[in-house]
């Protein structure tokens, strides 16, 4: 059924991350590993670590039977048919690996055995939650309590992580290239926030500043002749200097993430829950990464909701996180997809997997519990006016030509109170013990 929607939305809009791949499809082919990472003819460099680099190498002896020019490194924005079809179909039949992945998580939930309850089972909910996840549809296709016990399992982990980093990275130490490597890794000269702001603490610090910066002239205590010529509501991507608030730099933002996901490193580490302990450490560090990393993507948000899922169908407390952060992340993936004959199929998906989300994960608990109260409730009914304001009325006014960027600036400040919000519940989750989840209603 996934695949299906995938097929029909082959010929729907595609967005600039086409260009991208197809230029490193056309890198990996036609140069040699020496050069990959020095490679400037486009703007999109390859700035993506070797393993993926390599996956595109393997790609790219593939594409070569649908059209051959893709793969020139000179041929800028070539999107012929052929090209645009295998870029869908390679993310398609890659999705098989997914599915796999998916299958083996569902294996690890526990109840819902019986046959007759197979669609009300945490199983197929979690299988539901990960395989439609509405985030996963539209982004590129639209665009440990024994301390020895625990020790012996980072150890794994770290020989694991390491035996990875040796093979991603070897060869590029072979060809004394590593700098050169962790130069396009780690691009700090293209500031602080993405063109559109990923919801997170920076885009609230953004706008804090904007508005600090609009009052200030107003009350003509700022000279505009003396304030920042780069703009952060430019649409652009580069470094901007903030007109009131201190500017931000790749160290503040390091330190920032540091102390966010500490907490919760130094609660797994003291006192392990296990493999779902593990697990909601994980999510949280993916939040703290996404909430105060530099130059963080809006996609991003999606490394902390489809985790999280296989939580939400054991954990009431978890479902209920769950609700917020994915009804409100994947609302703020909306400017993705931008264009007006799109705009009907986000709603929709969109509709059809928040309403699952929310039905489902109540039948697997007591119909009567709330999974959420009634301020998260008002809360996520905000989104509502929010979309019909940003979507429908505010293109029909005249501020629309000049102050283009105001919906994304809603859009971005709005979901991210309700992001940090499901940061700091997790943390609240993860800190109090696992003795206070509530258990799943027995079937």
């Amino acid at each position: 059924g996934v695949s299906l929607i995938k097929f029909l939305l082959i010929k729907a809009y595609h967005s600039t991350d086409f260009e991208v791949h197809r230029n490193w499809l056309a890198i990996t082919h036609s140069l040699p590993v020496s050069k990959w990472y020095f490679e400037e003819t486009s703007e999109w460099t390859l700035d993506y670590p070797p393993f993926f680099a390599w996956f595109e190498y393997g790609l790219s002896h593939i594409a070569k039977y649908f059209d051959e020019e893709m793969l020139v490194v000179q041929n800028l924005t070539y999107a012929s048919p052929a090209t645009i079809l295998f870029q869908r179909l390679s993310v398609i039949f890659t999705d098989l690996v997914f599915v796999y992945a998916v299958k083996e998580c569902c294996k690890c939930v526990q109840g819902g055995k019986r046959p007759r309850d197979i669609l009300g089972s945490p199983s197929f909910v979690l299988a539901v939650l990960l395989l439609w996840n509405f985030g996963l549809l539209i982004v590129d296709h639209g665009s440990l309590k024994w301390r020895n016990f625990s020790f012996i399992r980072l150890a794994a982990l770290g020989i694991i992580v390491c035996s990875v980093f040796a093979l991603s990275f070897g060869p590029f130490l072979a060809l004394d290239q590593l700098p050169q490597v962790l130069s396009r890794l780690f691009p700090f000269k293209r500031g602080l926030c993405h063109a559109y702001w990923a919801p997170n603490f920076w885009a609230l610090y953004n706008a804090a500043d904007k508005a600090l910066s609009v009052l200030g002239i107003k009350l003509k205590l700022l000279d505009v002749a003396k304030l920042p010529k780069a703009s952060m509501t430019g649409g652009l991507v580069q470094e901007f200097q903030h007109s009131v608030l201190p500017s931000v730099s790749p160290l503040i933002t390091l330190i920032c993430t540091l102390i966010s996901v500490s907490p919760a490193l130094f609660s797994i580490w003291h006192r392990p829950c296990g493999a779902r302990g593990f697990l909601r450490c994980c999510v949280i560090c993916a939040l703290g990464s996404f909430l105060f990393g530099w130059h963080v993507h809006e996609k991003a948000i999606l490394m902390a909701i489809l985790p999280l899922s296989i939580l939400a169908v054991e954990s009431k407390d978890d479902a209920g996180v769950f609700l917020i952060l994915a009804t409100t992340g994947h609302l703020s993936l909306f400017p993705l997809l931008f264009t007006t004959p799109e705009f009907p199929i986000k709603i929709l998906l969109m509709l059809l997997f928040t309403l699952y989300s929310f039905t489902s994960l109540k039948r697997l608990f007591r119909p009567e519990c709330c999974l959420i109260n009634t301020v998260e409730s008002v809360y996520l009914s905000g989104l509502i006016p929010l979309e019909i304001f940003c979507e429908l009325i505010y293109p029909l006014t005249s501020w629309q030509q000049t102050f283009p960027f105001i919906p994304l600036l809603l859009t971005s400040v709005y979901c991210a109170f309700g992001i940090i919000y499901s940061f700091f519940r997790l943390y609240g989750i993860l800190l109090r013990g696992p003795r206070y989840t509530t258990k799943r209603k027995s079937h």
